[in-house]
């Protein structure tokens, strides 16, 4: 877990690579379930297409559904799940029925510096290589080091005002599920100011700790 800009991603990506687990996305799957042809996919669709919000307990089949496949026998990495208390509930009563154990990691990074990542983000459309004009600037002007003849993108909402915005939703709606892994004593917090590999040498060893 973090805010907008914490480095959730790339940490994700690294897990994804050297522990082999899949990086499950709520947001991937559910954009997945508008092409397939099952009655759990014509549920979400139906919700989605009416301008709902999905449920609590329909997201949790979902999670359910897509957990179970194979590739997350030893395990995955949720990205964008949980994100209230009840979800947590729900996802601890899941753990259970898998066998599997859930460690909550937050990647903290203060306000100021998240804002920076996110309005100097920058990225190339061909390899997906991120680079930022403040941090980690191409070796030339807007123009990715491997791919010259490509300019590189700059989101739309990473824009000063709506990036202040994002933050101060994620704080609003994030903070009671960071409370009630704190109260819990599944929260363990990474300084994500550092070099994403010191990062990552934390994220590890609090992981295999809770083998």
């Amino acid at each position: 877990m973090g805010a907008p800009g914490a480095g959730k991603g790339t940490q994700a990506r690294l897990l994804q690579a050297r522990l082999k687990l899949p990086q499950i996305s709520t947001g991937d799957m559910f954009r997945a379930l508008k092409e397939a042809q099952t009655p759990l996919a014509a549920e979400v669709r139906a919700l989605m297409e009416a301008g709902r919000l999905v449920p609590d307990d329909l997201t949790i089949r979902v999670v359910r559904e897509r957990t179970a496949q194979q590739d997350g026998k030893n395990g995955y990495i949720l990205d964008g799940f949980p994100r209230t208390p009840a979800q947590a509930a729900m996802l601890e009563k899941l753990a259970a029925e898998q066998g599997k154990k859930i460690v909550a990691i937050e990647i903290d990074v203060p306000r100021e510096l998240l804002a920076k990542r996110m309005v100097g983000r920058r990225n190339c459309p061909v390899c997906g290589e991120i680079y930022n004009v403040y941090f980690k600037p191409p070796k030339f002007d807007n123009v990715c080091d491997r791919h010259p003849e490509v300019q590189l993108q700059h989101r739309s909402d990473d824009n000063p005002d709506t990036v202040q915005a994002r933050l101060a939703t994620y704080e609003e709606q994030t903070r009671p599920l960071l409370d009630y892994y704190k109260a819990s004593g599944l929260l363990h917090v990474v300084d994500g100011t550092r070099d994403p590999e010191a990062i990552y040498r934390d994220i590890v060893k609090i992981v295999e700790s809770e083998e």
